[in-house]
């Protein structure tokens, strides 16, 4: 039997939806109904690569529409240089850096000496939520981070003070073999979800990303369920869908019985009682694994 997971409200998604609009009245965003973590200045891990393609969501025009294909660079580091980071980050502690945009745009550069971003990231973003990055490391006035952009994997630099930081105590880890979702709290497993991923002509991509928005499509009752999380990366097996990028993620289903089935175009579908339990738990810039 799959353990609940820790922390979740008892409404019922019906009711959560109807805090979620009510909210969204007031001119709240999406983001901000995700609960994060006290302010800190330790950063955790890189990040990389989860899988799912979202549709008919809310301020989505098809799959993909929450992503952007700025082309910032990866900083080429090398591995020295990466650790000494990682250490002045207190990167392994347990916990991970998410930053937010606290103004309408970030800078993207390609090293902390350029003098000019290489790209720039509106926020908020198309679908009117804040812009989060997961962070990878830290230098003075600066953070490495993880970027929603395509190749899956980019990373660029941000100024600190552009964004505020904050910290989530939560990761997720994907087996596309044994199709479970686990949530992972400190280090421990506090849930653990059967999920249904993609067809082998349209992978579920390993790595590792973050979430980077949480959505409500228009019917709750639909293919994508209660909710849909938009993730960091794209299908890599897909240049776009229905004339999108092919962004990926992490949603409901209204075919639970493909639940630990290789059935989708990329995407992790999870029963719907399971992500709105996911969705009333975890905050944004959460990072997500996929592993074999």
């Amino acid at each position: 039997m799959n353990a609940p997971l820790a922390t979740s409200r008892p409404a019922t998604a019906m009711r959560a939806a109807n805090v979620r609009d009510a909210v969204r009245r007031m001119g709240v965003t999406p983001t901000a109904l995700m609960r994060t973590a006290v302010m800190r200045t330790a950063v955790m891990r890189t990040v990389a690569i989860i899988g799912v393609l979202l549709v008919g969501l809310i301020g989505l025009a098809g799959c993909g529409g929450g992503g952007d294909r700025s082309q910032a660079a990866a900083t080429n580091l090398s591995p020295q240089v990466r650790n000494q980071l990682a250490a002045v980050a207190g990167i392994g502690q347990g916990h991970s850096t998410v930053v937010t945009a606290s103004g309408t745009s970030v800078d993207i550069y390609s090293a902390p000496t350029d003098t000019q971003p290489s790209s720039t990231l509106a926020s908020p973003n198309q679908n009117g939520v804040k812009r989060v990055f997961l962070v990878q490391a830290k230098m003075p006035g600066w953070w490495q981070v993880l970027l929603p952009v395509a190749p899956n994997g980019s990373t660029g630099w941000v100024r600190s003070d552009q964004v505020t930081a904050s910290e989530t105590p939560y990761r997720i880890v994907v087996s596309r073999g044994r199709h479970t979702l686990q949530v992972l709290r400190d280090g421990g497993v506090i849930a653990v979800e059967p999920v249904a991923i993609g067809t082998s002509d349209t992978p579920t991509p390993g790595g590792r990303f973050y979430l980077m928005e949480l959505l409500q499509p228009r019917n709750p009752k639909g293919a994508y369920g209660p909710y849909a999380f938009g993730l960091s990366g794209f299908s890599t097996s897909m240049s776009s869908f229905d004339g999108h990028d092919p962004v990926i993620g992490i949603h409901g289903t209204n075919e639970p019985r493909l639940i630990g089935k290789d059935v989708s175009h990329g995407c992790i579908r999870m029963n719907n009682d399971a992500i709105t339990r996911l969705a009333q738990t975890v905050p944004l810039g959460t990072p997500v694994d996929i592993a074999a």
